[in-house]
């Protein structure tokens, strides 16, 4: 399913009047009659009493919509009008002026405290305040409102985007609805799937309100969910190497996790033959954990990281190679830091940089990446990211999309911002939202086990771009079988590793429908 921004959803509004003939007062309509038919599931609406909540805008005239076909089925709808009804324009003027002639309570108020005893007689909240045209912080009698709203708990259904959620960041100005139910008109919006939008709208559902296909599916589109593609039929003749022979250069004295997480969850996820370049006295500590890596011992610094004069020998070896994994646990060490940029120019194999390998091509070496000829992966946190850029982390979390699309373009690479629902972004702007995953996967280490992953996904068959994609996704979902095991508060690394096989086995014979239901969105007339 494809994601608009704000701005990308106003033009196929425009679209479908002006190139469609679809009329504002049709799209109106059969967004309230959408939302309506999820209250009408989740609550019932006859004997019901609704408080709705409406603002002066577009999104009050949805709810207005909304309070007629609840009065139509037989509840009570008292609409709250939070703007001047004279401000209405268009398909919310007309529906207005339908609900005032209707035997429907509607109250304008100038302060929250006029309202505040409606709660008590309320059966549930319809929220249709700001929509996703909010633009700065919700003060005034709005905020008491959407305080009231959250600290009533009463069942709350929000239209479009939670009030106080930020339609292209996801992000909260001041204050937001907490919902049980958004509906979201015509495609779901960034903010819809962004934390912490993601999180306040509840269970999220879309109706494409009567657009065409060729608005909702379009290719000048370039977000969407992320639904990787199958793997391949796993060849029932293959050897090791069929799977995928990829060399992790990685690990330093006190970082022993960092490359054993990293070549193990590639061998978990059904690669074949993990190579481990790691320095040669932290190599026996790694080996009682993974005998079953080939493991290439590397010269040292005098700090125990990977020595600069090993580029020669390594160089090599990457020409056999069907990847090359280069960073986690590698150090700070300035040898090891020119190591990675070194292998950076000189693989010809698609490379995949985390953790310190990010760090070493960071600033002024990020013409390193613009120069390489061979596909590069980048996995990096926010903070990461925030270094590629030379941007500050508000400055990314107060346009995320657009700056991971601008940067995969400039650096020509596959760059996975990860987070909450994270983010991949290619090189020729597309991005695609994981779905997978769980706060629990917050933990060290667990960066680690995803570069293993995509470096098996890649080993199995898939092109690069979707063998990310693929290895985002079941990344995720094996911390998602973890907690639903452990619980989200006891997942480590060892536990997303060890369920890997689990999580391919459930991708390849069907994913069970609690979890599903996770990754999937209600899509409905």
């Amino acid at each position: 399913m494809k994601i608009s921004s704000v701005n990308e959803m106003r033009e196929m509004d425009r679209a479908a009047i002006e190139q469609y003939g679809i009329i504002e007062e049709i799209l109106m309509e059969n967004a309230g009659l959408a939302a309506f038919g999820v209250i009408a599931e989740q609550i019932g609406a006859e004997g019901k009493a609704f408080l709705i909540f409406c603002g002066g805008g577009n999104n009050g005239g949805d709810g207005l919509v909304v309070a007629r076909k609840i009065h139509s089925d037989g509840g009570k709808a008292h609409i709250i009008m939070l703007g001047d009804p004279d401000g209405f324009r268009g398909a919310a003027r007309t529906n207005f002026n339908i609900v005032s002639r209707l035997p429907v309570t509607i109250t304008r108020i100038s302060a929250a405290d006029e309202v505040r005893g409606e709660f008590e007689r309320c059966d549930a909240v319809v929220d249709a305040i700001f929509g996703t045209g909010l633009v700065r912080d919700v003060g005034g009698k709005y905020r008491e409102i959407i305080e009231m709203i959250n600290a009533a708990r009463k069942p709350v259904i929000s239209l479009d985007i939670p009030s106080g959620v930020h339609g292209d960041t996801g992000n909260v100005m001041g204050v937001s609805v907490r919902a049980d139910h958004t509906i979201t008109f015509g495609l779901p919006k960034i903010g819809n799937l962004l934390y912490p939008g993601y999180a306040l709208g509840g269970t999220l559902h879309v109706t494409h309100i009567s657009f065409p296909p060729s608005l909702y599916r379009s290719d000048a589109l370039h977000m969407a969910v992320s639904v990787p593609p199958a793997l391949p039929p796993r060849n029932p003749d293959g050897h090791k190497g069929s799977f995928g022979d990829v060399l992790f250069i990685a690990g330093a004295a006190g970082y022993y996790g960092a490359p054993c997480f990293a070549a193990l969850s590639f061998m978990k996820a059904g690669g074949g033959y993990a190579r481990l370049a790691a320095p040669a006295s932290v190599t026996p500590f790694i080996a009682a954990k993974g005998s079953e890596l080939v493991f290439i011992p590397q010269k040292e610094t005098p700090s125990g990281s990977i020595a600069l004069e090993n580029r020669d020998v390594l160089t090599e070896i990457s020409r056999d190679m069907d990847m090359v994994v280069i960073g986690p646990g590698i150090s700070l060490d300035r040898e090891s830091q020119e190591l990675v940029r070194e292998m950076a120019r000189r693989a010809d194999v698609p490379l995949l940089a985390d953790g310190d390998g990010i760090t070493a091509l960071c600033g002024d070496h990020t013409e390193i990446l613009r120069q390489r000829k061979a596909p590069t992966v980048l996995t990096p946190h926010m903070g990461e990211m925030a270094r590629i850029t030379g941007l500050s982390v508000a400055e990314i979390s107060a346009d995320k999309v657009g700056v991971l699309r601008r940067t995969a373009a400039d650096l020509n690479a596959v760059i996975v911002l990860k987070g909450a629902h994270t983010l991949i972004g290619l090189p020729d702007q597309r991005v695609f939202l994981n779905m997978s995953g769980n706060s629990g996967m917050a933990t060290a280490g667990s960066g680690d086990v995803l570069t293993g992953t995509i470096a098996a996904m890649f080993g199995l068959g898939l092109p690069l771009a979707d063998a990310v994609r693929k290895g985002v996704f079941i990344h995720g979902l094996s911390g998602d079988l973890a907690a639903r095991e452990k619980g989200e508060d006891g997942i480590t690394a060892r536990d997303i590793t060890e369920f890997l096989p689990d999580a391919m086995k459930a991708d390849r014979e069907g994913i069970d429908s609690g979890l599903r239901a996770r990754y999937t969105i209600d899509v409905i007339a």
